[in-house]
């Protein structure tokens, strides 16, 4: 099943490389203009997350198998509390976050939304997102500090260190290869946005709208359980 899964997205990939101009990093005042609402109340969404117990959330790979080989890959733990995905939103997890729910309500462009948990000393190896169609926009909630004051939580994005701090957010194209490492003994907490891309080519917008579908239609076919 993976070899199929990373067939279809290495093909899916091409096809957007070929119509999408993007670099890696992007901008979020062009991009993603709604990321102020999620920074300027960061520490609300931090002190509901914490309250969620993250460390029973689901497993990444609990949710898409098709992860496994990044997620279950030293076993320790990356788990996903899931508030929407791919425009299926679920009820009795945006109860349990209200602000979050609240600014979901105000921004469609947002696609799925979850608290990504990493555990201390979690590795996440390279690898790279599905289709261009979405930005991935990433807000730091509770980044633990190195000795010299720096975030612990290293991204490798296209071969360059990236690194946010709480209250911190970060706008970038996750086609492009990337890892993480949270090097710390402490477990880094983050919220995770996938963002429609705005003024896409037209073959490129319904594509991107029937990939969001069949996306759905396959998570409603598997019985997916975000249950947190």
């Amino acid at each position: 099943m993976s070899n199929v899964y990373n067939l279809g997205t290495d093909l899916v990939r091409c096809i957007y490389e070929k119509r999408i101009d993007a670099p890696p990093i992007l901008d979020t005042d062009s991009h993603f203009p709604n990321a102020t609402k999620f920074v300027a109340a960061w520490q609300g969404i931090r002190d509901e997350a914490l309250a969620v117990q993250l460390n029973r959330a689901p497993r990444f790979h609990d949710i898409m198998p098709e992860q496994t080989e990044i997620s279950a890959n030293d076993g320790l733990d990356w788990r996903m509390f899931v508030l929407k995905a791919y425009d299926m939103t679920i009820p009795e997890n945006l109860e349990r976050m209200p602000t979050l729910g609240r600014l979901l309500s105000e921004c469609p462009e947002v696609k799925s939304a979850a608290v990504s948990f990493l555990a201390p000393h979690k590795h996440i190896p390279p690898h790279r997102g599905p289709f261009r169609g979405i930005m991935r926009f990433h807000l730091g909630l509770v980044i633990p500090k190195q000795a010299d004051g720096r975030p612990a939580t290293i991204m490798m994005i296209n071969h360059e260190e990236r690194r946010i701090a709480d209250g911190e957010c970060m706008l970038w194209d996750d086609t492009f290869e990337h890892e993480v490492m949270n090097n710390a003994d402490q477990a880094r907490v983050a919220l995770l946005l996938d963002v429609w891309r705005p003024k896409m080519p037209l073959d490129m917008e319904v594509l991107s709208r029937l990939i969001v579908r069949g996306v759905q239609v396959g998570m409603h076919y598997r019985g997916v359980s975000f249950a947190g």
